[in-house]
């Protein structure tokens, strides 16, 4: 793999969504994830975006800048009124991507018992509890609206044939925090899933709070739903692994031939095979609900039995997960992947979803003893680098690559432009703006002015407070 080096470094974090997420446990219970492995505290998480293409962020779809920071101060503050976001103490949960288009939200399982058997645990599962009014307690929940201004059609049709790929950075990653310990591998069991909800056009009317904010999983009103879609899982550090955590799945799974966990003889004495550290394996999420009348192993799928498992998430109690992990995020060149997709001239809410999967086998008894884990992400358009084609020319401008100018005959001191990608010149009368921006709003001496562009250039006009 070809080292990038420094001067392309420093431009991509320029050019990409950066979400940081800390999380501290503060129990140190044993078991694994249907067991008694029970919470992680989240102490921080921001998510920062810099200007490319006309890409810009909202966490209530009213106030658009470059960045915004959300975290476990402001998560219900910084937004907006009526917002189901969550913030608490992460439990392992199990999700599969299918979003619930009756609440618009991603569903998740929890615990609903764990047993011992003979070649594993035979595991029971319910729906988290966020059907109604609220998200459940145990993962960190929030919304983000995307504007992307990078065309000037509008496509209310879901097609994908129609979006423009957004990629992850290769910078992203999970870590092990300052105060953690490596030992445990708390970190490899990380998830971050990204549910796309709707979309509206980014013209016409800007009344966030009666057009954008209530976008939901419905069409119509002029929101193309995307709720059909799975959401967008990450699987970070997928060919990492810690000894400790293939010790335990060494000790604990059996290969199973018979149909009942409970039954003598569903297991062998044989071990399951052999994990290396640096091996990928599949995570077998659950998928719906588990109950008493159902017999099934957590490790159904790597124990050789595969009654119970699928492809799709309606078939089975358990599906072989593919997600967008690390291995395909630092793929180069053409072999590049995409995350997932936005359509041009757009705000697209996106739910964002990080929890423990705890089907994954990096999550056993002693992960909780790990003590922290450091999550950072981002978010870029840019598929070929410099180095991806052999490049010895100059490189890209760092800022914004697309501007055009306006005059203004200001009153007094603009200030408090809600939108980066837009600067003014006091002393020349002089907005610059990315060229892919249709409006956004400024403060001139006290007075909240909207410039808005039009076929015959850009026009500004005072904003009348509604009654």
């Amino acid at each position: 793999m070809k080292k990038r080096n420094k001067k392309h470094e420093n431009r991509v974090k320029k050019l990409i969504v950066g979400c940081g997420l800390c999380a501290t446990i503060l129990t140190v219970s044993t078991y694994a994830w249907f067991i008694g492995m029970k919470t992680v505290n989240v102490e921080a998480f921001n998510v920062k975006i810099a200007a490319i293409d006309g890409l810009s962020l909202s966490l209530d779809g009213k106030s658009w800048s470059d960045t915004v920071d959300i975290n476990s101060g402001n998560y219900n503050v910084a937004t907006y009124p009526d917002n189901t976001n969550a913030w608490s103490d992460l439990v392992p949960m199990s999700s599969v991507g299918v979003i619930d288009d009756t609440v618009s939200r991603l569903k998740l399982y929890e615990k609903g018992s764990f047993t011992v058997t003979d070649g594993g645990y035979r595991i029971m599962a319910s729906r988290a509890a966020n059907t109604g009014d609220t998200e459940s307690r145990g993962y960190v929940a929030f919304d983000l609206f995307i504007k992307n201004l990078s065309g000037e059609e509008y496509y209310p049709t879901l097609d994908k044939n129609n979006e423009e790929s957004i990629y992850l950075t290769p910078q992203s990653e999970v870590t092990v925090g300052e105060s953690g310990d490596v030992r445990a591998g708390i970190e490899n069991s990380v998830r971050v899933g990204f549910a796309q909800i709707g979309r509206v056009t980014a013209e016409g009317d800007t009344d966030a709070s009666t057009r954008v904010q209530p976008i939901s999983c419905t069409d119509g009103g002029g929101v193309t739903g995307i709720c059909s879609r799975n959401a967008t899982i990450w699987e970070p550090n997928d060919r990492k692994h810690v000894q400790n955590a293939i010790n335990w799945f060494d000790q604990s799974c059996k290969k199973r031939t018979g149909d009942n966990v409970f039954t003598d003889g569903s297991y062998t004495d044989e071990a399951c095979d052999t994990i290396n550290l640096t091996d990928y394996v599949n995570t077998y999420a659950v998928s719906e609900v588990i109950d008493s009348t159902n017999t099934v192993d957590t490790y159904d799928g790597l124990n050789g039995y595969t009654k119970s498992t699928a492809l799709t998430p309606t078939k089975d109690k358990l599906m072989v997960m593919d997600y967008f992990t690390d291995s395909e995020k630092l793929l180069e060149g053409n072999e590049r992947q995409e995350l997932f997709s936005l359509a041009p001239n757009s705000i697209t809410k996106v739910r964002i979803y990080v929890w423990i999967e705890g089907q994954d086998i990096d999550n056993y008894d002693f992960a909780s003893l790990g003590g922290q884990i450091a999550v950072s992400f981002g978010f870029t358009k840019e598929r070929f680098y410099g180095e991806d084609i052999e490049y010895d020319g100059p490189e890209l401008p760092e800022d914004v690559v697309r501007e055009e100018t306006f005059s203004y005959s200001n009153t007094g001191t603009v200030s408090n432009i809600s939108d980066a990608r837009a600067t003014f010149d006091d002393a020349q009368d002089l907005f610059t703006v990315d060229k892919w921006m249709k409006e956004f709003t400024f403060t001139d001496n006290g007075t909240t002015m909207k410039a808005t562009k039009g076929a015959d250039g850009w026009q500004t006009e005072e904003v009348v407070p509604q009654p």
